[in-house]
């Protein structure tokens, strides 16, 4: 498996990176981030911190983020994408959320 890698932004601000590879999924806050004036966290369960957090499985708060039911057809239809592809369907789908929170595939690896 190749490693994808999102932007995640908070009110247009870049926050951090979630990165799904062969470990699973890791999110860490960019240090920028957490050194401006009022970071706020992305979710209550990855709270403001220096460290990594890591899961095998796609963080409950961003699984959240992906649509469901006839929009999660379509973008399956449209996308050509497998409902189990998590970090593919975030990718895609979850640039312009209702919430504060924001992905963006990052284009250029690490």
């Amino acid at each position: 498996m190749s490693k994808r890698i999102a932007q995640v932004f908070i009110h247009d601000r870049f926050a951090g990176l979630l990165i799904q590879d062969e470990d699973g999924y890791h999110f860490s806050y960019d240090g920028d981030y957490l050194a401006s004036e009022n970071p706020e966290p992305v979710s209550l369960t990855l709270s403001l911190s220096g460290k990594y957090f890591h899961s095998l499985t796609m963080f409950p708060f961003f699984d959240g983020l992906i649509p469901e039911g006839w929009l999660l057809d379509i973008a399956e239809k449209s996308w050509k994408l497998d409902s189990r592809d998590r970090m593919g369907l975030l990718l895609v789908c979850c640039k312009d959320t209702i919430g504060a929170v924001s992905i963006v595939p990052q284009i250029e690896e690490l």
